[in-house]
């Protein structure tokens, strides 16, 4: 299981379900509330946030092993990674500044040990993931689904009711 001074919540589907359309919705569901998050999203390949050309990357690729780039209106840290291997969500948990947080959202993972809601669609034709993960403490689905063990089932096309949960599950308050 992962260790965090805060409540981490991970979304857990298939490709294709909707994940980061629902994140689009639900995160400002839940600032409205109050709540002052950071998101986590893992990449499947390697990834760029610089763009060929720009001073930043050009001075990355000569060899900077953090390339801190600021301006008024933000600053991101590029870091590259010294090992080989993938980043786990502990290690990016790590890294996080959760001096001005309540929460922690993460986008896949899906295989690691931590809070998830699974996000299922039946017309997609995949299988529940919760049964083999117990780690799944909700699903949201866009229809009614029979379920082996109880667990709360949210309406996956009603945003506010996964922001209401998550509010009750992991910020021990409600929404309104």
């Amino acid at each position: 299981m992962i260790r965090s001074e805060l409540p981490v919540v991970g979304f857990a589907a298939y490709s294709g379900t909707g994940k980061t359309t629902l994140l689009e919705q639900l995160i400002p569901l839940l600032t409205s509330g109050g709540v002052r998050l950071a998101m986590i999203k893992h990449a499947h390949h390697e990834f760029d946030i610089d763009q060929p050309g720009k001073d930043s990357y050009r001075l990355r690729k000569a060899g900077a092993q953090q390339m801190l780039i600021a301006s008024s209106k933000r600053w991101a840290l590029m870091h590259e990674h010294p090992r080989e291997t993938e980043a786990d969500l502990q290690y990016c948990l790590e890294r996080l500044d959760t001096r001005q947080l309540d929460l922690i959202m993460v986008e896949g993972f899906k295989s690691e040990d931590f809070p998830k809601i699974e996000l299922h669609r039946p017309s997609l034709g995949k299988d529940l993931i919760y049964p083999q993960d117990e780690n799944i403490v909700a699903i949201a689905s866009d229809q009614e689904i029979e379920l082996e063990r109880q667990i709360p089932l949210l309406d996956l096309n009603v945003p506010a009711s996964i922001a209401n949960f998550i509010f009750a599950h992991f910020l021990g308050r409600s929404l309104a």
